[in-house]
C-alpha cells in the first residue's frame, strides 16, 4: 500500500510558525505533524510513503531521513514541486501522477487524525474512490463541504450553498481499482486549462463525481483536526495530549498487571 502526502506549500496562514519550515514539520506534542501521520500509516500496514514537497525541501529531506530510521519497515521518498509558490495543490498532484499506479491513499499534510479514522477508510467497501467525511451542525467558509446522495459524493467545494451541504471532507482519500487511472486522467485533462494553476485537486474530484462512483466514508466520532491557523495548533496539541494520557494509563495498567 502506498500513501501520498500533499505538503508542498508553506502554510502562510500559520506564520510565524511556518516561517522556516512547512506546516507538516510543526511540532505537535513531541512529534512533527508528519510523524503523527506516518505513525498511523505504518500501524495500518502502509509500506510506501511519498511526500509531495515544495517549500524548504532540505528540511523535508532531513525529516524523511529521520523517519527512515524510526520506521525501517517503510520506504520514504518525495516528489518536488518547484512551482509551489505560484501553483496550488492540483499541480502538485499532477507532478506526482507517476506515483499513482495501483491502489493508494492521498492525504493533506495538515490533517491530524486518530488511528480509527484511517482504519475506517481502509476497511470501507470497495469503490474506485473513497473520501473520508465528517458531519457537524454548522459549516464555515473554510470547510471543504460535500453534497451527498446517501453514501455517494455528488459535489465538493468550499462554496457549496448551505442547503446542499451534508458533510465535510477531512482531506483523506483512498483510490482503488480503476480509481487511480481515472484520477490521473482527470488531472492531466485539468492541467490543460489555464486556471488549473490556482485550483485545488479536490476540484478534479468534483469533476469526476458525475462519472465515477465516489464513496463517502463517514468517520464521525473518531478524533481529527485540520491545522490551518495558530489556534488549530493548540487544538491539535490538546488532542495529542489526550492520546498520550490514554497511552500512559494503558502502560501503567499493563505494568500493574505484570507485577
Amino acid at each position: 500500500m502506498k500513501a501520498l502526502i500533499i505538503g508542498a506549500g508553506q502554510g502562510k496562514r500559520l506564520l510565524p510558525l511556518t516561517e522556516e519550515n512547512p506546516k507538516a514539520l510543526l511540532n505537535i506534542g513531541g512529534k512533527s505533524l508528519l510523524e503523527w501521520q506516518v505513525s498511523a500509516l505504518v500501524d495500518c500496514g502502509v509500506e510506501d510513503i511519498v511526500f509531495l514537497a515544495g517549500f524548504n525541501l532540505p528540511a523535508v529531506e532531513r525529516s524523511l531521513e529521520l523517519l527512515r530510521r524510526r520506521y525501517p519497515s517503510a520506504r520514504f521518498s518525495h516528489v518536488y514541486n518547484p512551482f509551489y509558490n505560484v501553483a496550488d495543490n492540483l499541480a502538485t498532484c499532477w507532478m506526482a501522477r507517476q506515483e499513482m499506479a495501483g491502489d493508494f491513499l492521498l492525504l493533506n499534510s495538515d490533517t491530524l487524525f486518530s488511528l480509527p479514522v484511517l482504519q475506517t477508510l481502509l476497511a470501507s467497501a470497495p469503490a474506485p474512490i473513497s473520501l473520508a467525511v465528517d458531519h457537524k451542525d454548522r459549516y464555515d467558509d473554510d470547510d471543504m463541504k460535500v453534497q451527498l446522495d446517501g453514501g455517494r459524493l455528488l459535489d465538493i467545494g468550499k462554496k457549496l450553498p448551505a442547503e446542499r451541504v451534508q458533510g465535510e471532507s477531512i482531506g483523506m482519500l483512498y483510490f482503488r481499482g480503476d480509481g487511480p487511472a481515472r484520477f490521473v486522467a482527470a488531472l492531466e485533462a485539468a492541467m490543460l486549462q489555464p486556471e488549473a494553476i490556482r485550483q485545488w485537486y479536490l476540484s478534479v474530484i468534483a469533476a469526476l463525481a458525475p462519472q465515477v462512483h465516489i464513496q463517502a466514508v463517514t468517520i464521525s466520532g473518531s478524533p481529527w483536526c485540520e491545522v490551518d491557523y495558530p489556534v488549530d495548533v493548540q487544538t491539535a496539541k490538546r488532542m495529542v495530549a489526550g492520546w498520550l494520557a490514554v497511552s500512559s494509563q494503558e502502560d501503567d495498567g499493563l505494568a500493574a498487571a505484570e507485577s
